[in-house]
């Protein structure tokens, strides 16, 4: 009887430990259906080895994972019915066992308890309860049983790393249990005669073991001790940093670019929504992608998506903004991509699995979008007191610094538009109704302007002649031009893609298609601006924008002073010499012939072991994607040396159409044989591309091949364009400086 209850005390501390590691893990979860779960799990191992402890251990084992197997499946049955999930059971639990583990360290946290975030837990729990309580209520070794247990625990605690308050009180609890489990199953000493030999020996040996144990005991605190109170305020590591998250294609990356497409086929249904449940106004803006990044050549998402549930992380509350909120039904037609449309900002969405990026408020379908998809999406629409703008300041800082970044040399004429628009408007206000009223007045919207949102698009766009298509352009070039302008005016910006919907519900067309700017307010949070024209006869850009004046030229010198010198036709050189004694002139120019050549020979052979130099660092120092860049970098230098630098504007792929398409030989002055055009028979360039954009899409993905096989095309490519040059071309190549400055 003392041996039963014995046992059942180990169990149920078992039990105890295991549920607590469920208490933990629960933390990051919403809702208590994974302790429950997990509880379950504990109970049901640990009190089938209770139950058997006369079975052998050949038949508890295989009825143990017989049940646990059962035990899975109700537990997805579970969440799947509370997650609203109507697949069939085969379905859920394929799905859940093959992504259980990257979309539990990939879920958005608070965790939904769907079938593919609980499998892992549940299946974890049963398996720590079945190894412990056969190793400590079967065997009768509690420390050794205690071992799966607390591994159990301590997997919970890495899982939720950094995103929970610290779990002190379950920690204290569960070692409490370990020390009962420990302390009910010591055997009482057994009685015998203490002048007995035999009784002495056991003694000493107890007594030497103890002393050994208290000495390895107090040498692993020595040891391990200012390690492990170094850690206490340390912050845990997140398991989510190694794990990708959902990534996305260019067209995601940048549904910017989309925007002239749509505005070419107007009539194309794209989605359609039903009357949402309040609105401020006849009409409501669905929000498609928040493009925060520029480099002067692409605005883009930079998003990073966690798996999410129906429950979305709640968005900071402004004190002086309205609050609405917002529930509406969409249904999926002619839009592609994963990109989801939404009322901004999401608080919950139903019916379809997505993933969320809760610094810009973007979601995802990971699958992709498909014609039919329904789902609903409630949110809250955050609108802010505009009375409050004209006093309101704009943030700075490392905080905003992602807002106002800007690419690399930035047109002259961009730059010195934003000044003039900056200048007498010190109000953060002021300055960003400046730059709406400039767009509004001087720019025309048409349908068929060309698409592009990099500096040589956005400067014709700004700058080019009407005649040629200039100062005409669609949202796209509108919102991308107050973005970057205000940027550097000083004012945090960022551009977002979406559709002007109907509030009473109807069908969303392409026309309704468009991008606006928003401007980060102090107090106010993000508020949009519309640049849009307002007269169908705009402005000439001429009127108002006057052009940095030339430098006045430099007056001639006065004449000098005429001197008692004799005149002489010579030069003043050998007029000095012949009043003093001294080499001759034609020494001394002969001298400095020599010195200027063997300092252009000094120098030439400094920028060749230079460019040598460069070229090792670009493509033998780094990571794979610095060395990916590098020879990204080797390649448009070798264009560049060649006379055919690449357009700014161009992605990798179309750079390396531009790179093997044919162009005619340059003309000289003297007929000679034709220089082989650039793109007769050039090496490939397909493993240079594929390397620049997963340097740029995927960061951290490349590996090492990659960046060989990327430097090696490079150079391919590189050695045969020079190669076709002449021989005083080919010669010039190699000692041009420009590789060594050229960003």
């Amino acid at each position: 009887m003392v041996r039963w209850v014995r046992a059942a005390v180990v169990a149920v501390a078992l039990a105890g430990m295991i549920a607590l590691s469920g208490v933990v893990l629960g933390q990051v979860f919403a809702g208590s259906l994974l302790l429950q779960l997990m509880a379950g799990a504990a109970v049901g191992s640990v009190g089938l080895s209770l139950a058997c402890r006369r079975v052998p251990n050949w038949v508890v084992a295989p009825l143990s994972a017989v049940l646990m197997a059962g035990y899975a499946v109700l537990a997805l049955r579970l969440a799947a019915n509370q997650a609203d999930i109507t697949d069939p059971l085969a379905t859920i639990v394929r799905d859940s066992v093959k992504n259980g583990i990257p979309r539990l360290l990939t879920a958005m946290i608070p965790v939904e308890p769907t079938p593919d975030t609980v499998v892992v837990p549940v299946i974890a729990a049963w398996l720590a309860g079945l190894a412990g309580a056969e190793i400590a209520v079967r065997a009768g070794r509690v420390l050794l049983g205690l071992v799966p247990v607390a591994g159990l625990y301590g997997g919970a605690l890495y899982v939720v790393g950094p995103n929970a308050d610290n779990a002190g009180t379950p920690t204290l609890i569960f070692a409490a249990l370990g020390v009962i489990a420990l302390a009910v199953s010591a055997r009482p000493a057994q009685r015998a005669d203490s002048t007995s030999e035999v009784t002495k020996a056991v003694r000493g040996r107890a007594l030497a073991g103890a002393a050994a144990g208290l000495v390895a005991v107090l040498a692993l605190i020595v040891a391990v001790g200012p390690l492990v109170g170094g850690r206490v305020g340390a912050t845990p590591v997140d398991p989510r940093q190694y794990v990708e998250p959902p990534q996305v294609d260019s067209l995601d990356e940048s549904p910017l670019n989309r925007i002239s497409g749509w505005a070419l086929t107007p009539k194309e249904p794209l989605l359609k929504v039903s009357r949402a449940s309040a609105s401020p106004g006849k009409r409501l803006r669905l929000r498609l992608a928040v493009l925060p990044d520029y480099d002067g050549v692409t605005w883009r998402v930079g998003a990073t998506y966690r798996n999410a549930g129906r429950v979305l992380p709640a968005q900071p509350k402004l004190p002086d903004t309205q609050l609405t909120e917002v529930r509406q039904d969409v249904i999926i037609d002619g839009l592609t991509g994963r990109l989801l449309p939404v009322v901004p900002t999401p608080t919950g969405v139903q019916g379809a699995r997505v993933a969320f990026d809760s610094s810009t408020g973007t979601m995802i379908r990971p699958e992709g979008l498909e014609a039919g998809l329904k789902y609903s999406v409630t949110s809250e629409l955050q609108t802010p007191d505009l009375n409050l703008l004209p006093t309101a300041d704009s943030p700075s800082g490392d905080a905003v610094a992602r807002f106002l970044a800007v690419g690399a040399e930035v047109p002259e004429g961009i730059q010195r538009l934003a000044d003039q628009l900056a200048d007498g408007n010190g109000a953060a206000f002021d300055r960003a109704t400046a730059i709406e009223e400039f767009l509004a007045e001087h720019y025309r919207k048409v349908a068929d302007a060309p698409s592009g949102h990099a500096y040589p698009n956005l400067n014709f766009f700004l700058f080019g002649p009407r005649e040629q298509g200039g100062q005409v352009g669609t949202t796209e070039q509108f919102a991308a031009s107050f973005a970057l302008l205000a940027r550097l005016t000083g004012l945090p910006s960022r551009v977002v893609v979406g559709f002007d919907a109907p509030a009473a519900g109807g069908t969303v067309t392409a026309a309704s298609a468009l991008a606006w700017p928003e401007v980060l307010f102090d107090g106010l949070g993000w508020v949009a601006f519309d640049p849009l024209p307002k007269s169908k006869t705009p402005r000439p850009v001429e009127e108002d924008f006057t052009p940095k004046p030339s430098k006045p030229p430099t007056p001639p010198s006065e004449p000098p002073t005429p001197t008692a010198t004799p005149s002489s036709s010579g030069p003043p050189a050998l007029l000095a010499a012949d009043e003093r004694d001294g080499p001759s002139a034609v020494v001394v120019a002969g001298g400095a012939s020599g010195s200027v050549l063997l300092l252009l020979v000094a120098a030439a052979g400094a920028v060749v072991l230079m460019r040598r130099s460069l070229r090792r660092r670009r493509l033998g120092e780094g990571s794979p994607d610095e060395r990916i860049t590098g020879a990204w970098s080797e390649f448009r230098d070798a264009l560049r040396l060649a006379g055919q630098p690449v357009p700014r504007h161009l992605a990798a792929s179309e750079a390396a159409a531009y790179a093997q398409k044919p162009r005619p030989p340059q003309k000289r002055l003297r007929k000679a044989v034709p220089e082989p055009a650039a793109g007769e028979d050039m090496p490939p360039l397909d493993e240079l591309v594929a390397g620049i954009n997963t340097v740029g899409f995927a960061p951290g993905a490349a590996d090492d091949g990659q960046a060989s096989r990327a430097g090696g095309q490079a150079i391919a490519y590189a050695e045969e364009l020079r190669a076709r040059r002449s021989w005083w071309r080919r010669l010039l190549w190699s000692v041009h400086p420009g590789p060594l400055r050229w960003r």
